[in-house]
């Protein structure tokens, strides 16, 4: 006991100090700090030799999770990588980003002060120099922790992923400072006036998209950065490498885009004014792209969201039907309160029913059991084909300029393709793709959306296999401008006929209290569409932000 009373006064005399902890580190530096790394062992010794181990449970104590906190904050702030891994639960994984902070980011002279905890989240701050080859720059940022139980034993460890060392790594990403292999890029609106995230907040992962598919054709000349390089699942998901520091700025490339300044800027503050909200903006004859935003700015959920879309799913559907002459705009169309298929029972919003009503008040109304009703007549592949050969979906060949997700509407059968055929099942969108299916009724043709032109790069622009006859192609459009004037839409699109058309969509989440509000809807050469997570009913919630963009960009 004497020498390990020594070891406790020798530690009481160099107190860590670690910002906002340090009273509670320095109040048990002396015997606490020597039992997180000391006594452990001898208490598992103890609980082997008396035939079992005591196993923690229970919610985490504020002690604990001060503990757990410091023991890995402070060991990160002394470079000491494999006792700050040994405090999480992913000690393999911890310490090879740790010790890539280092070596490959070249990041010293770390502090870290932490902030108030909450429960078992405790945030802090980091500041650090970024040193490469004679050139330095301070860096700051905020980041958080949580402390978990261990599964085995009970003890609170960190909680281990990439985002606790910077909060834009995902799992499996890096981070590397040097020179970068991709110049920078200036982007431009369709004016000439230049993209900056300063200004336009929803472009940051835009921006960096187009630097990965541009910077080496644009004629730039790369700096030295430090930033987040991408790991398997990041590429997967589809996300650019992101800059965080520039030691040396490199030469930009120009770029230009077809987003229109004074969209853009409306579509902002449009998103702005609710949490979970993003839109997109097409030219239908074209397919140029005028506007994206997302009132969330880590990931780019108007182009790489992956949700059901709902309602807004039976434009398609009625394409479908109308083609298989299942279904036609004016002619009676049964709309029961429930229809069972597959095993499973399919309600409308609230039991309602239309007696003696037509495709036409079903679709304005979103009658979800009018769709269901068809099922039975037809194969399992028909929505898929119909998605990918008319509306250009769910083929993964969009060339847009950036990365996106082209939509998906697998092959299902039973219950399941009834569910797709009312957007739910295994379809999954986002806004850019159902912006898309808007501009192709309002163009009659599918136009691949684009944010760069074609011409830049000589790429090649995906195309859909055939268009719709004009007869079907009619009672869409007449579907859609039924229902932006009379049905669920009109509220939203009031005042912004006659040349439109719209569909609302909610769309049901697991886990989630209210549904995701889907709205899509074209006027004159302008389609749009939008969605609210957990917003509730689209028209009331999507629907304004798309319809003001479309009454804005009318004149544009």
């Amino acid at each position: 006991m004497g020498k390990r009373r020594r070891v406790a006064e020798r530690r009481r005399t160099r107190p860590v100090v670690l910002g906002g902890m340090i009273a509670a580190v320095v109040g048990g530096a002396g015997i606490g700090v020597y039992a997180l790394y000391g006594s452990g062992a001898a208490a598992d010794e103890n609980s082997a030799a008396s035939g079992h181990r005591t196993v923690k449970t229970g919610p985490l104590s504020q002690a604990e999770v001060r503990t757990a906190s410091a023991r890995f904050l402070t060991a990160w702030r002394k470079g000491q990588v494999s006792r700050a891994a040994a405090a999480t639960d992913d000690p393999s994984a911890a310490g090879a980003l740790l010790t890539g902070y280092t070596k490959d980011a070249h990041l010293k002279g770390v502090t870290l002060t932490t902030g108030t905890a909450a429960g078992a989240k405790v945030p802090f701050s980091v500041k650090a120099t970024v040193s490469y080859r004679g050139q330095s720059k301070p860096l700051t940022y905020g980041s958080s922790l949580t402390v978990v139980r261990r599964k085995s034993d009970g003890e609170p460890l960190v909680d281990w992923h990439s985002s606790v060392v910077h909060p834009d790594l995902k799992d499996g990403d890096t981070l590397v400072t040097g020179e970068s292999g991709t110049p920078p890029v200036k982007a431009l609106d369709r004016d000439g006036g230049e993209l900056t995230a300063a200004r336009y907040r929803s472009l940051g992962t835009v921006l960096d998209g187009l630097r990965e598919k541009y910077g080496k054709k644009a004629g730039g000349k790369a700096g030295v950065e430090l930033r987040v390089v991408r790991g398997k699942a990041s590429k997967a998901a589809k996300l650019s490498d992101k800059t965080l520091l520039e030691l040396s700025k490199g030469t930009p490339g120009t770029v230009r885009t077809t987003l229109s300044p004074a969209l853009q800027a409306a579509a902002e503050r449009q998103v702005g004014k609710r949490a979970r909200a993003s839109v997109v903006v097409l030219r239908p004859s074209t397919g140029e792209i005028l506007a994206v935003a997302n009132s969330g700015h880590g990931f780019n959920t108007a182009f790489q969201g992956s949700m059901a879309p709902g309602s807004t799913m039976k434009v398609i559907t009625s394409s479908l039907l109308i083609e298989k002459g299942l279904a036609s705009a004016d002619k009676t169309h049964p709309c029961p309160k429930t229809v069972t298929y597959g095993g499973w029972k399919f309600h409308n919003d609230d039991d309602f029913q239309i007696k003696g009503g037509t495709f036409k008040a079903s679709f304005a109304r979103s009658c979800n059991t009018a769709f269901i009703s068809q099922a039975k007549k037809l194969k399992n592949g028909d929505l898929t084909k119909q998605a990918q050969q008319v509306f250009g979906l769910s083929m993964n060949n969009w060339a847009i300029g950036v990365p996106t997700f082209d939509g998906s509407v697998p092959v299902q059968s039973a219950a399941q393709m009834a569910a797709s055929l009312i957007g739910q099942g295994g379809v999954r969108m986002n806004p850019l793709n159902m912006a898309s299916v808007a501009a192709t009724v309002k163009s009659g043709t599918f136009h691949q959306p684009y944010l760069v032109s074609p011409s830049v790069d000589h790429r090649t622009l995906a195309t859909a296999q055939r268009t719709m006859s004009g007869a079907t192609l009619s009672q869409l459009r007449e579907l859609m401008r039924y229902t932006a004037a009379y049905g669920t839409a009109a509220e939203a699109m009031a005042g912004l006929g006659p040349d439109y058309g719209a569909k609302t969509g909610s769309a049901e989440v697991d886990g989630q209290k209210k549904p995701n509000g889907w709205f899509t809807a074209y006027r004159g050469d302008l389609a749009a569409a939008g969605v609210v997570q957990a917003g509730g009913h689209g028209g009331d919630t999507a629907g304004p932000i798309v319809a003001t963009l479309l009454k804005l960009g009318a004149g544009g």
